[in-house]
């Protein structure tokens, strides 16, 4: 008999399992609770109520008023509202200027660049440093009077780069007091803190999927006083804000994942670390020409990035995946991409390297065992492609 080998899955900013707490939470809302949560009648009352709690659980966990909190059908479409639903609102009165960092998720570099390329905004793109840290004095200074949207990510996708929300916020707020700030947080809830008033923001961006809710379900925090032109019009669900009967089985997820990440922080934060710390030691200690990505002292747990030199990353996840470890190059959202990171080049990596990368993400699942095994089969997938025969990209 032939001995399987359970896969170890080291790609959970990509996604997430969904919890057994969360599925439990959500399985009433997919059998028996099918009421739409707009209607009066009894059924749709208890969908509503489902609702409500979610968005008071997220609310909890952000430590904001339930009414800033509007619910998405995902990141992208979070990310979306907060630049174009700001331009649009503002931009009669305030200008047409949007600032975002270039090391932005594509929901927001490519949103901001389509809406440059139609005419909508005026773009400027703030680099970064060679451990992907953006400097909020940079921001701040590429602030004009016209701007109306800031957007830096908290957490970078692709290195776990922490960056610091806090310090871009009040500079830029110094600058311009109308300019809106908007962070993208995807990879930050349950990982580092998230407290809207604490960072000093106007626009928070949370997704389902990236904290062991399902996918297709999102939220986007607005500042109460701040407003956004509605992206969806229709039934005027959200108050208003984003038309759609709301995805009610998706919702509970959410809240049910929001309360398992402050439950779980404080403990799974610094566990995470280390396991990342255990596979980047084992692994630069053997492949001693790997390059470890990001800025390890402003790392958010659960990251583990490098480049290895003469192991193209496509090659590279199939020897690993063949070997039961389940990596990423970088955003699952680029994967199969011809062209490198934006990120990677961004931080000064030179194309062919940048076309070397691997990104390893922990979870509440990964143990040490996983770990050490991890490491042991990128180190002898890493040898086996540097063996291989070099296959030119057609380009």
């Amino acid at each position: 008999m032939i001995a399987v080998v359970e896969a170890i899955y080291l790609d959970h900013a990509a996604t997430t399992p969904v919890h057994p707490a969360v599925l439990e939470a959500m399985l009433p809302y997919l059998r028996d609770v099918y009421g739409n949560p707009s209607s009066v009648h009894a059924a749709g009352r208890v969908a509503r109520a489902a609702v409500d709690d979610a968005r008071d659980a997220l609310a909890g966990a952000l430590q904001c008023a339930a009414r800033e909190v509007l619910f998405t059908g995902s990141g992208t479409e979070a990310d979306n509202l907060a630049l174009r639903g700001t331009l649009q609102r503002y931009a009669g009165e305030r200008g047409r200027h949007l600032v975002v960092s270039a090391i932005e998720h594509d929901a927001v570099l490519d949103t901001a660049r389509r809406l440059e390329a139609t005419g909508a905004a005026s773009l400027t793109v703030v680099g970064c440093d060679a451990g992907c840290r953006v400097d909020p004095e940079e921001v701040a200074a590429a602030v004009r009077p016209d701007t109306v949207c800031v957007s830096v990510m908290l957490v970078n996708n692709e290195t776990g780069t922490v960056q610091d929300i806090a310090a871009t916020a009040e500079l830029v707020h110094r600058r311009n007091p109308r300019t809106l700030v908007h962070t993208d947080a995807a990879q930050a809830v349950g990982r580092v803190r998230v407290v809207p008033d604490e960072l000093g923001v106007d626009l928070v961006t949370v997704v389902g999927h990236k904290i062991y809710a399902p996918k297709g379900v999102g939220a986007l925090w607005v500042r109460d006083g701040v407003f956004v032109a509605t992206q969806m019009t229709g039934g005027g669900q959200e108050r208003t804000r984003r038309s759609g009967t709301e995805n009610v089985a998706g919702v509970v997820g959410l809240g049910a994942a929001a309360r398992l990440a402050v439950q779980r922080g404080a403990t799974e934060a610094p566990r995470q670390a280390a396991l990342c710390a255990r596979l980047l030691a084992s692994v630069t200690q053997r492949v001693p020409d790997a390059i470890v990505t990001g800025d390890p002292d402003h790392r958010a747990p659960g990251f583990a990035t490098v480049v290895v030199p003469g192991a193209r990353t496509d090659v590279l996840l199939v020897a690993l995946d063949s070997r039961g470890v389940q990596a990423s190059g970088g955003s699952a959202c680029s994967t199969g991409a011809p062209t490198p990171s934006h990120v990677l080049l961004a931080i000064g990596i030179a194309p062919e390297l940048a076309a070397c990368a691997l990104r390893c993400t922990t979870g509440i699942g990964t143990t040490e065992a996983a770990i050490d095994r991890a490491a042991d089969v990128i180190v002898a997938a890493v040898d086996q492609v540097r063996r291989a025969p070099t296959v030119a990209i057609a380009g």
